[in-house]
């Protein structure tokens, strides 16, 4: 018999254990067999749900970041498959149950304050593409994603008599040393290629099973269902393309300019692709911090300046030992914040080896940290669960905003004028990669039964069109086609890459309001972010005080900007 619940009433005890399905499934059947016979019981009803979502969340985040922080470990291996392929295929069945209750409340459609309107949009999504036949495709995925991770993270290469991480070989990249950065670049893409065929592999199998799923939901393609899933409801295929056209059209020759300025300065007579990391001008690499702990400290440092909230949410963060920053062996790649709904402060991992880009990726990390936080008070984890557009929103205006107060990590003003100058190239540079990934994930996914030398020469035609004529491949063709292989997104998250290029954009205009009234900027950017996702994309964008447009005149007005800037920092000795 169902019974009402008095509104206020904890729904999980302190201490719950939700590590097997048993245990889960009673805290389900309670929800779903509970009466909801008007608006405040309604609310509660989401609110208890909500609660076991965040639980269940956090369950499932631990178990993640145990496994990456050691791929090695065969437990936390072990612990987090069993997650994926026992627990998360369970509560994906109970959501779409839950969902369908939810939908069937004659006056859920009368939830209009917060952020009802656009999760009630989400959910009724979902359950138009959910399918039963799905659950154990999504699983296996989840499996195919995790191995990826394992077989990049074991990536390491002999040098100077040492096994060193791809990390830390990558920052071998930023030497002057001509011929050590090409014997570096050639070891780090022999190394990829040695697993090339497992890479494939792994490739072909999640291809075919996100194929099936779309087909199962009733769509023509991969990229289509995946719009759908992840809800994007502001932009469509149709802009995607746009922004690659207009990426190809504006920022690509703006990439060119900045190039050949390079090979000027190198005094090179081709530039190849062990020369784009190395300082121009023949200066030492900029090494901003040796250790973890003095990443932490120079970011909280920055971030106290931009807004001492920002720096109190790291100190927090420390306190309660949140943070795995220094690269290591059999560490997974990359670098995330992983939100932890329930409790609050998130988890920040990366593989910091001493580097400017380690400083900037914490710098980017702690933007997302900072969005955990601020979205902590949001009374339902729905509302927390913001789309990556506006996620990495929070993270890439986070490193053009504090750029203003770099000089606490660089007090030389030679070094800040480089490192302001670096980030800006790096924003500019990064536009046509993110163009090219999603590129070729469109034409992944919407010619499903290529085989692999069709997709290989699909990716260099694209890499071609966004990677411009002055960098010479000549002689790399093998390493330029499987260069792909390195971006895990498009094995593990796949569309999710785009959002990096409309943030962008979003993160550029952020940073020409800073240059005009930088603390009303901040507010605002700080107020959008308390939003999460209880607003539209362009409803959010706009609290921000920016544009959400991916249209050529957007582009062509940013990225002139950003140009404009490089070359007065470059006319200052």
């Amino acid at each position: 018999m169902s019974e009402v619940v008095p509104a206020g009433q904890a729904f999980l005890p302190d201490g719950v254990v939700l590590d097997t399905t048993e245990r889960i499934e009673p805290h389900y059947q309670t929800l779903y067999d509970r009466a909801l016979p008007d608006g405040p019981a309604l609310e509660q009803w989401l609110l208890d749900w909500s609660d076991l979502d965040a639980a269940l969340s956090e369950e499932g985040a631990w178990r993640y970041i145990r496994m990456t922080q050691d791929t090695r470990d065969n437990q936390a291996g072990e612990r987090y498959e069993r997650f994926t392929l026992e627990v998360q295929p369970f509560v994906e069945t109970w959501t779409d149950r839950l969902n369908r209750k939810l939908a069937a409340v004659p006056f859920a459609g009368e939830l209009r304050e917060g952020g009802y309107p656009v999760m009630l949009r989400g959910i009724r999504e979902q359950l138009r593409i959910f399918r039963e036949e799905n659950v154990p495709l999504q699983a296996g995925l989840r499996k195919l994603a995790q191995d990826y991770s394992t077989v990049i993270a074991a990536m390491t290469i002999p040098w100077e008599g040492e096994e060193i991480t791809l990390p830390k070989a990558a920052a071998l990249l930023e030497e002057n040393d001509r011929t050590l950065r090409e014997r570096a670049f050639r070891a780090i893409a022999a190394r990829r290629l040695h697993d090339r065929d497992r890479m494939d592999d792994l490739f072909d199998a999640m291809v075919r099973d996100r194929h099936h799923m779309a087909v199962n939901a009733g769509f023509a393609n991969y990229r289509d269902y995946a719009y759908a899933a992840l809800g994007r409801f502001d932009h469509s295929p149709e802009d995607a393309e746009a922004f690659h056209t207009s990426v190809a059209e504006v920022v690509v020759p703006l990439v060119e300019e900045l190039e050949r300025e390079r090979q000027q300065q190198l005094g090179v007579d081709r530039l190849r692709p062990w020369d784009l990391a190395v300082d121009s001008a023949g200066l030492s690499p900029l090494r901003p911090f040796r250790t973890g702990e003095q990443l932490l400290a120079t970011a909280t440092a920055i971030f106290e300046k931009v807004h001492p909230s920002f720096a109190a949410h790291l100190r927090t963060m420390r306190e309660k030992a949140l943070l795995d920053l220094e690269s290591r062996e059999g560490k997974a790649p990359g670098g995330y914040n992983y939100p932890l709904y329930r409790s609050g402060a998130p988890f920040i991992f990366m593989n910091a080896v001493g580097t400017a880009d380690d400083l900037v990726t914490m710098l980017h990390e702690g933007g997302h940290a900072v969005h955990s936080f601020r979205t902590h008070p949001l009374p339902l984890t729905a509302f927390k669960q913001f789309p990556s557009e506006v996620a990495e929103l929070a993270s890439m205006g986070m490193e053009l905003l504090s750029m203003r107060h770099w000089d606490l990590a660089y007090p030389d003003p030679v070094d800040l004028r480089r490192a302001q100058r670096d980030q800006l190239e790096r924003v500019i540079g990064v536009l046509p990669w993110v163009a090219a990934v999603d590129a070729f994930q469109h034409w992944v996914y919407t010619h499903p039964d290529h085989d692999r030398a069709q997709r290989a020469e699909a990716w260099t035609r694209i890499h071609q069109r966004f990677s411009g004529r002055v960098v010479d491949w000549s002689g790399l063709e093998e390493e330029r086609a499987s260069l792909w292989h390195k971006q895990l997104h498009i094995f593990e998250v796949p569309f999710y890459y785009i959002e990096y290029g409309i943030a962008q954009l979003g993160a550029i205009g952020l940073w020409a309001q800073a240059e005009r009234e930088p603390e009303a900027a901040v507010v605002r950017y700080a107020e959008a972010l308390s939003l999460g996702y209880t607003r539209t994309l362009p409803e959010i964008y706009a609290a921000a005080g920016v544009r959400f447009d991916l249209g050529k005149a957007a582009v062509t007005h940013l990225a002139g900007a950003v140009a404009d800037e490089l070359r007065r920092l470059r006319a200052v000795h």
